[in-house]
Order: C-alpha cells, then sequence, then structure tokens
C-alpha cells in the first residue's frame, strides 16, 4: 500500500472518530468500508453526515452535482470524494513545504 493511502486512511479514520471505521491492510477494502459507513449515515444519522464533509472540506455544490449526474452508490461516491480531497490536502502540504525557502530568521 502507498504511504499516501496509508495518510489517507488515517486522516479519515481521526475525522470520523467512530470505532465502526478502522484503517484496513487494503485501501480498496477501507474505501468500501468507508462506503458502508456513510451509508449507516445516510440511513440513521444524517446531520452527522453533513458535519463529516463539512469538516472534510468537501464542496456542497460539486457534490449535489456528483450525486445529481452520477448513477454510482452515493456512499461509494461521497467516500470516493472524501478521499480526494484528503490527497488534495496531502499534496497541497507537500508542495508548500518544499517551497519554504524563507531563512529561519525571516520567518515568523
Amino acid at each position: 500500500m502507498k504511504q499516501e493511502e496509508i495518510e489517507i486512511q488515517h486522516i479519515i479514520v481521526e475525522k470520523v472518530a467512530d470505532k465502526q471505521l478502522l484503517p484496513q491492510s487494503s485501501f480498496q477494502q477501507f474505501v468500501e468500508s468507508l462506503a458502508q459507513y456513510i451509508h449507516q449515515l445516510i440511513n440513521h444519522d444524517f446531520s452527522r453526515l453533513v458535519q463529516l464533509l463539512y469538516r472534510m472540506d468537501i464542496s456542497e455544490k460539486k457534490l449535489k452535482q456528483t450525486l445529481a449526474t452520477s448513477q454510482t452508490d452515493a456512499g461509494l461516491l461521497i467516500a470516493n470524494m472524501m478521499i480526494e480531497r484528503e490527497l488534495q490536502k496531502i499534496q497541497s502540504r507537500k508542495q508548500f513545504k518544499n517551497h519554504s525557502d524563507i531563512p529561519d530568521d525571516e520567518k515568523w
């Protein structure tokens, strides 16, 4: 498994903060268990799902658009959006970390 996949699993598990969702040995298994967890939220605790999406900075507009135009299972679709968003954040942190050419004495 790639380092980014391991990191994404841990980040999402931490943000979800529910013992029902744990890191898996296979990334595909994790995606499937995340999708199942999302289905549970859709059916039993929709407000928690909305809070989680907000906390993870998932675009409401993009989510609505994607759900409206896709035939894919909603839980899997949302799980993939969460993973995609966390991957974007990881890549941004790496990009900005590598471009910090400011000398230490000039940093705030």
